[in-house]
């Protein structure tokens, strides 16, 4: 075995408590970094620890840089933090990319088959354990990649998890595939721990422990896919993109168990169109996408307006335009589910801000898409899709179902006609499903009088339109409210929406500390902007801060258009494609406060 930096050896440490540690992985993609923070995660689980991790790998399969960023803590988190305080690194673009981040004691773990580490490149302090990693698993364990599970055991040493958890870890990941796969990841696990005595591996952490914690980890993507088969979804349409797919392989894997079908279509268009079918037949359906996609199924959502069919529509906003940064960070397509397609027609954009809101919320999107017979869209980001998080388990008995007014045989039987369009004060019509005795109409993307037969008649026109858009102020009462954190009395307010709420309740804490007080109002309905929550926030503040991931603050502008209060309104963006630091809003605001006050 050949090992480098003996001067490890005698690194002599006494572990330092903490409540919160932040480790990232990284390396060339297919080096297995997210292998590692996923092996990492379910051991903090093990030892009683909240996790939250972020990815971030290029649009390709294997090369170019790739990382990932594990934060564990006692208590519920939602953002990776602002620095880290370990760093494994599988070559040297990996160490370039963190070495900002390091806390002054950090510690580093560096795969050196390529050569040993150039050591102006870490900070003072730092702590470095060097091996040749990839060597070794080549060399005892005939696969390279295995440097990841080495690199897993090394890890668990410094951080001062115990073997038999990482072994239990590693046994569960591996169970099922067992054989040659189970057994070298066990012997890569135990090279690693013979390797970390030899270079001297101090513990570095001491961890609060407790029992195991009775808390799931998932990502946002699928939680949507598990509410949407509790919520009674049976039908899904999509295509593959980024960073959508997980919600089509969970539900491929999982709908056909409670007698739903989920479809992989040619492309997006296809997905909507087939997703409308269902629907019109009574099935409640589902599409996601992202920004590339939505494009594509803009005019089924036009479709389904016309038509008054319900419909669930997820989009994943990623980095765009056009193809963009397809794994990246943003948040800029509210623009795009607020105002896209042509003509006037009503629809619904909730935004669910964890994965424990993406459960629930898509339960409310499909009753609220079959109440009102309108399109409804679950907005998230890239980071909510993704990043997993530790949340309770969801609770079933919580679950209702709300199908509208889908007429039974029996009531469409006792009414003296059905028109299936017919104008009412809630602006919703009974609705059946084809091949219902007494329940024929006709159903049709052009404009159509009660009946469902197609006329360009100016007075059916203007009724039938508003007939539509009332639905908007009917829905309201059903729409999800926000939620406001923090001190009540602040006059230094935040707004926003999504994956932005862990970063911007640790940045309250960090402007506490700094004798700033603040609150925050979380949106969890973008349109139609429930306008009184909103403007009596701003009412209570002389200056809010609209927190987005994009250049040009489509969420600020959809406020100034539907609130007003322009002048108390200040954007931070963000639009690089990485998610909001706590230390990144802080900074923005007391430098604006600053200059205010000049």
């Amino acid at each position: 075995m050949s090992l480098t930096y003996e001067e490890s050896k005698v690194v002599k440490v006494s572990p330092k408590a903490v409540n919160d540690i932040k480790v990232m992985v990284g390396g060339q993609g297919g080096d297995g970094t997210l292998t590692v923070i996923s092996l990492l995660a379910r051991c903090f689980k093990e030892i009683g620890l909240y996790t939250y991790d972020s990815r971030n790998v290029l649009s390709r399969i294997r090369g170019g840089h790739a990382d990932g960023v594990l934060r564990a803590s006692t208590r519920e988190i939602l953002s990776v933090g602002d620095d880290l305080d370990v760093l494994v690194a599988f070559d040297e673009e990996a160490v370039a990319v963190a070495r900002n981040l390091l806390v002054n004691d950090a510690v580093v773990i560096y795969d050196s088959s390529r050569g040993p580490l150039r050591k102006e490149l870490l900070p003072a302090g730092v702590s470095l354990y060097e091996a040749k990693m990839g060597e070794i698993a080549g060399t005892e364990l005939k696969k390279t990649l295995l440097k990841n599970t080495i690199s897993f055991a090394i890890l668990c040493r410094v951080l001062g998890v115990k073997d038999e958890i990482a072994q239990k870890v590693v046994r569960m990941r591996y169970q099922r595939k067992g054989g040659e796969v189970l057994e070298g990841n066990l012997k890569a696990l135990e090279i690693g721990f013979r390797l970390a005595d030899e270079l001297g591996v101090a513990t570095h952490y001491a961890l609060p422990v407790s029992e195991p914690l009775d808390r799931i980890q998932i990502i946002g993507d699928e939680a949507i896919a598990f509410g949407f088969i509790v919520g009674g979804g049976r039908f899904y349409a999509g295509y593959p993109i980024t960073p959508a797919s997980e919600i089509l392989e969970y539900l491929q894997a999982n709908l056909p168990k409670f007698g739903g079908v989920a479809i992989q279509a040619e492309d997006e268009i296809s997905a909507i169109n087939m997703a409308l079918g269902a629907s019109l037949a009574g099935v409640r359906a589902m599409v996601a996408t992202s920004g590339p996609g939505q494009d594509l199924m803009t005019e089924g959502v036009g479709q389904a307006a016309e038509a008054e069919l319900p419909l669930v529509i997820v989009e994943v906003q990623r980095a765009g335009p056009s193809t963009g940064m397809p794994t990246k960070h943003e948040q800029s397509d509210v623009n795009h589910v607020v105002f896209g397609g042509h003509g006037d027609f009503p629809r619904i954009v909730i935004a669910p801000a964890d994965a424990t809101d993406c459960f629930y919320m898509t339960i409310d999107a499909l009753n609220l898409a079959e109440k009102y017979q309108l399109p409804v869209f679950i907005l998230i980001d890239q980071a909510l899709a993704q990043n997993t998080q530790t949340v309770p388990e969801f609770d079933l008995t919580k679950v209702k179902i709300d199908r509208g007014k889908l007429l039974t045989q029996e009531q469409l039987n006792a009414l003296p006609v059905y028109k299936r369009y017919e104008f009412t004060e809630d602006g919703v019509s009974a609705r059946t499903i084809p091949g219902m005795p007494n329940g024929f109409f006709q159903v049709t993307g052009n404009e159509h009088n009660e009946w469902g037969f197609v006329t360009t008649d100016p007075v059916n026109r203007t009724k039938i339109m508003r007939k539509r858009m009332i639905k908007l102020e009917v829905a309201k009462a059903d729409l999800p409210r926000g939620r406001v954190y923090g001190d009540q009395s602040a006059r230094v307010g935040f707004i926003s929406f999504g994956s932005n709420v862990g970063a911007v309740l640790e940045a309250m804490e960090q402007l506490k500390s700094r004798g700033i007080t603040t609150k925050f109002l979380l949106l969890r309905t973008i349109y139609p902007l429930i306008t009184e929550e909103v403007s009596d926030f701003l009412e209570s503040v002389d200056v809010a801060f609209v927190v987005e991931c994009n250049l040009t603050g489509q969420l600020r502008g959809l406020i100034r258009r539907e609130v007003g209060y322009a002048d108390k309104l200040i954007g931070i963006n963000k639009f690089d494609g990485t998610s909001f630091r706590p230390r990144e809003i802080t900074e923005q605001v007391v430098s604006r406060l600053n200059a205010l006050s000049r």
